[in-house]
């Protein structure tokens, strides 16, 4: 067993611990090893869909930029060591074992989420990286990221229902939880808001002192084109990236450069096979993601393609989420579906799925993969989503390649 493979197992006796909200725990694991929270400047990304698209955007961008960049996101898809990443790649397996095993040692409280942000923290500090792009887990005032600093640019991306045993069930409660992340001096971006969204960010700018950066454009330079895949699907996302790029006064040279460079596998990513074989990733996880995801499941958008009825959907979920309301949004996206376990804990019964919305079932992403396959052809598109976890298994058969077991947190 080598050492990253026995640090990553002390950590992931933590998934014992379950999800816990606070910052107390991750204070005290932080002030043990130094304070590696303060060593760099960080963007901080909360909201409940888009993060992560817009952390990969201005982390690349600051790379173009000439910045030595960290970025910290979760959860991973296939391999832990991309949930902490300097300069576009994830961390080497040395560091991550070293600084794993010191977290782990300094704060035998810290659940599995905790001791992973401060991970990445320490990591951040000891690669002397000058800006650190940072995603919120759940919320954000009690997230363990939120013991950071004031961060130079706070951003709220969305805000809509998930998450409601933690955030609260109402809009109004989640927006609150999540503009927590903006702190005294913080420059702040967002995405569109519904109006409960934007009280909150206002009620917070009002409390703190922040200053709100209006939007600008998806494009680095008004009109011109960009040379980045599905671009129709991160149009909003980027729109809030090239915001927080011009706020840290990167040029439109690094950011274009930043954009054109930028990889975010697995949301809305299509993988090809011997020319033909279009498979279709996307991490939506909740119903306002669905919508974002149908708008782009045209067939004059997704190659080849005639009608709906060359599309099929390979879909699986957790109980906890609004799973329902998610097949909802696709009902007529797809000629066909195929519903199959997700893996993590307490996944939606096929059968359920099968009553909601009529589909095949299959005992497994391979099996579910084939099938659609099969209903397709080769011209057609297959479209895995309803779960991270469930596209991470997905491409990690379809690459062929190893992947580390999915962490619910």
């Amino acid at each position: 067993m080598t050492k990253l493979s026995e640090a990553l197992d002390k950590l992931y006796e933590r998934t014992s611990k379950g999800r816990k909200l606070g910052l107390e725990r991750v204070e005290a694991a932080c002030e043990a090893l130094g304070h590696p929270e303060k060593a760099f400047e960080a963007v901080h990304v909360a909201g409940t869909n888009g993060k992560g698209s817009v952390c990969a955007f201005v982390s690349s961008m600051a790379k173009a930029a000439g910045k030595k960049v960290g970025m910290y996101t979760s959860p991973h898809l296939m391999r832990y060591a991309e949930r902490i990443q300097i300069d576009g790649e994830p961390i080497d397996d040395e560091s991550l074992a070293d600084v794993l095993d010191r977290v782990l040692d300094a704060g035998p409280e810290l659940t599995f989420f905790e001791a992973s942000t401060v991970a990445a923290f320490l990591a951040f500090k000891e690669a002397n990286v000058e800006l650190a792009v940072i995603e919120v887990g759940l919320g954000g005032r009690l997230d363990a990221t939120n013991v950071i600093p004031a961060p130079r640019v706070a951003v709220i991306t969305r805000v809509s229902f998930d998450h409601m045993a933690e955030l609260g069930d109402s809009l109004e409660a989640i927006a609150a939880e999540k503009v927590a992340i903006i702190k005294k001096g913080s420059a702040v971006v967002t995405g569109k808001l519904h109006p409960a969204g934007r009280q909150a960010v206002s009620d917070r700018l009002v409390e703190t002192g922040g200053r709100l950066v209006p939007l600008v454009s998806p494009e680095p330079v008004p009109g011109a084109r960009i040379a980045y895949p599905r671009l129709a699907m991160f149009g909003s996302n980027l729109a809030v990236a090239n915001t927080v790029a011009r706020e840290l006064g990167f040029s439109t040279d690094a950011m274009t450069a930043g954009i054109e460079a930028t990889t975010w596998p697995g949301r809305n990513e299509l993988l090809h096979r011997n020319g033909q074989d279009l498979t279709l990733l996307d991490c939506a996880h909740n119903p306002d993601a669905m919508v974002a995801l149908s708008h782009v499941l045209e067939p004059s958008l997704l190659g080849d393609i005639e009608s709906r009825k060359d599309i099929a959907l390979v879909f699986g979920a957790l109980k906890r989420k609004s799973w329902k309301a998610m097949l909802a949004r696709l009902e007529n996206a797809s000629g066909h579906r195929v519903y199959v376990p997700c893996p993590g804990a307490d996944p939606v019964p096929v059968e359920d799925m099968v009553k909601a919305y009529p589909g095949d079932t299959a005992a497994d992403i391979g099996e579910a993969l084939a099938m659609a396959r099969t209903k397709v052809g080769g011209r057609g598109v297959v479209v895995v989503t309803g779960s991270s976890y469930l596209v991470g298994a997905a491409r990690a058969l379809l690459l062929g390649v190893s992947a580390d077991a999915p962490v619910d947190m």
